[in-house]
């Protein structure tokens, strides 16, 4: 793997002779020049360039922007973009959004382009193995865009991996995370947990507890081997014994909280719920959702 990556992207795609662009009869807002013979470098007009519709890459840092920005106006653009052709005479970009965006912040006009033949699916596979060798896409932006090309172009997943240079399981435990709870992903996309928490927490027994140790690992900054240790002790607990219906009402409640809760049933229909906290602030929190339940926040304040 480590070999077919060091190749470059290029290498993963065998490229086709390149396209003509659309005849001057055709509208274009912006003709695009003759795409130059394979591997050589050319100056492209910003202007000319229209954004991957299909970019894995969701979030892009501004102040990351500006600061590329501002090496690009003093060393300009150190690395070429990646483009392909399109029908109308344009180009669209493959990979190097950033560069993109930063060089029209620098207030250039052209810049360093490869162009390069690809379908949409070639186009996509591009885009995500750029990023990840630039370890640019977060986990979660990772999967989506392999799930992206399995349900766009019917891929199966030993598939991906033969077009991306990656073992079947690791795109298997990649799209793994896509099965986290929305909670869960929202800690994960937003840096509360890495990647090695979120699938430590894939082997967590339940969804209610896998949101409830991810308020654990963050409430108690828990390292990865924490987190392991952790959702073992979930998975040792016996839970056959507990009612059906009364299990999935302590899941419900915990997903409604944001925390573990556990129903203790005892005899003629009596026992107790236990609400887990990890801190004084994971305690107020929990008490301010309870009250605003019971209509009580106001007067409690």
């Amino acid at each position: 793997m480590r070999k077919a990556l060091g190749k470059g992207i290029g290498a993963l795609i065998p490229t086709a002779p390149q396209r003509r662009p659309a005849a001057a009869s055709e509208p274009a807002p912006v003709a695009a020049p003759e795409a130059p013979a394979r591997g050589v470098v050319q100056e492209v007009p910003l202007d000319a360039i229209d954004v991957n519709p299909r970019q894995p890459r969701a979030r892009f840092d501004d102040q990351a922007i500006e600061d590329l920005a501002t090496s690009i106006r003093d060393r300009g653009v150190l690395q070429p973009v990646l483009l392909r052709t399109t029908p109308q005479g344009r180009f669209e970009l493959i990979a190097g959004e950033r560069r993109l965006r930063a060089s029209r912040l620098a207030g250039l006009e052209r810049i360093p382009a490869l162009v390069k033949e690809a379908n949409d699916s070639e186009s996509l596979v591009l885009a995500i193995v750029e990023n990840v060798l630039r370890a640019d896409l977060t986990a979660l932006e990772e999967a989506r865009a392999y799930r992206a090309l399995m349900a766009e172009f019917s891929l199966t997943q030993d598939e991906v991996a033969r077009r991306v240079a990656k073992s079947r399981p690791a795109i298997t435990n990649t799209l793994r995370l896509l099965h986290l709870p929305g909670e869960v992903q929202r800690d994960l996309e937003e840096g509360r947990i890495t990647a090695g928490h979120a699938r430590a927490l894939l082997a967590a027994p339940t969804e209610a507890a896998r949101t409830a140790l991810t308020r654990e690992i963050v409430t108690r900054g828990l390292t990865v081997r924490d987190a392991e240790k952790a959702v073992a002790r979930a998975r040792s607990k016996p839970e056959s014994a507990v009612d059906p219906d009364v299990r999935r009402l302590a899941s419900d409640l915990s997903r409604a909280l944001g925390t573990k809760v556990t129903i203790h049933p005892g005899k003629d229909g009596k026992g107790t719920v236990e609400i887990t906290f990890f801190s004084h602030d994971d305690l107020a929190r929990v008490a301010a959702r309870l009250l605003s339940c019971s209509g009580l926040a106001h007067g409690a304040g």
